[in-house]
């Protein structure tokens, strides 16, 4: 009777307990997100709550580079680093596909060892950073070495995520159906494997792309001079200023990671699987 009774209680409020520690886990996370979003329009904070809403000072600061920091604006950072951070998604997708495919297509001598190179880079970005400056002291000085240490620290995602779209397929059937009809293997990956990896390669896109916007350890290690890095710019500059102006700096942020978001899940929902 004591194991029907704890069945019973187990199925009557089980499901109830699991959606109120999910909700309170949900809400703990984000509503420091959003308090930091709504107080960025406040025009004053005193107390427990921000108050004389709704003002765009705040942003216009931010963004014209009066509010957080007099040296640079909060744009040409955010612009500069939106750059980095795209190139070195070019850099893994043209790098990191090719290699998932090979992983998960073929059996070949040190293909493990290849899976594990793959996703060394999860090293931390300051532990690279210091590698990369005793390896290339002359190359840290340019933009070029926050594209490739970007690429680098963020490769294993991508490869993880393309690696995961491939592994779902048949791929060796797909290789035949297509050669059959008379593709190149050229036209084959590009125009048949890649389209019906469209899916793990909008993901590591996404993620790829986020993590390189914000990437700070790697970024502070071999940063030298001109445009910082928008993790830069903010470290740099937020304790000089206004927490309202701070929030508003993150939320010029949150809004640029939320579009390329949308954007990039549009473009994959968007596109079509050509079939053959």
């Amino acid at each position: 009777m004591r194991r029907v009774r704890g069945g019973s209680l187990s199925a009557r409020f089980g499901r109830q307990f699991v959606t109120v520690v999910l909700a309170g886990t949900l809400l703990f996370l984000v509503l420091p997100v959003v308090l930091t979003f709504v107080s960025s329009f406040a025009g004053e904070w005193v107390g427990a709550l921000p108050s004389d809403f709704i003002t765009f000072e705040n942003w216009i600061d931010v963004i014209v580079g009066t509010g957080v920091g007099a040296d640079a604006s909060v744009g040409a950072s955010l612009a500069y680093s939106a750059g980095l951070a795209l190139a070195g998604v070019v850099i893994n997708l043209i790098v990191g596909v090719p290699i998932a495919y090979a992983i998960a297509r073929y059996d070949f001598w040190g293909r493990d060892w290849v899976n594990v190179f793959a996703i060394l880079p999860l090293a931390p970005g300051i532990i690279l950073g210091i590698a990369f400056l005793r390896t290339y002291p002359d190359l840290s000085t340019s933009g070029i070495a926050l594209v490739i240490g970007y690429s680098l620290l963020k490769a294993p995602y991508m490869v993880m995520a393309v690696q995961s779209s491939f592994q779902s397929m048949d791929l060796q059937q797909l290789e035949e159906s297509a050669r059959s009809l008379g593709a190149s293997w050229p036209r084959t990956f590009l125009t048949v494997i890649v389209p019906n990896a469209k899916a793990g390669i909008v993901a590591g896109s996404i993620i790829s792309w986020t993590l390189a916007a914000a990437e700070f350890n790697f970024s502070y290690i071999v940063y030298s001079r001109g445009t910082p890095p928008l993790s830069l710019f903010l470290f740099k500059n937020i304790t000089n200023a206004s927490f309202l102006n701070a929030a508003a700096a993150v939320s010029v942020f949150f809004v640029l990671i939320a579009g390329v978001t949308v954007a990039l899940q549009f473009v994959g929902a968007k596109g079509t699987v050509r079939r053959l």
